[in-house]
């Protein structure tokens, strides 16, 4: 199972990498897929990358499901 999961951009680094906070991790990431990005961006990050960007609306209610999911799932592995 591969998972992408929301990131809002905290800074622009140089022309192909950003710095993003995932739920108060942060994490440098490849930019290199997506034309320019701003900070305060969503993107959807998988193994490093930005895929694409994201609605905020859509990344907040992303958030909100993964976290409800972490709270009920507690020890169980899904699959």
């Amino acid at each position: 199972m591969c998972l992408a999961i929301p990131a809002q951009v905290i800074e622009v680094v140089d022309a192909e990498h950003a710095l993003v906070d995932m739920s108060g991790v942060r994490k440098r990431i490849s930019t290199a897929l997506l034309d320019t990005l701003a900070v305060g961006d969503y993107v959807i990050v998988h193994v490093g990358y930005a895929l694409s960007r994201l609605d905020p609306d859509e990344a907040a209610e992303t958030l909100r499901l993964i976290a409800e999911w972490a709270e009920t799932a507690g020890d169980e592995v899904p699959g």
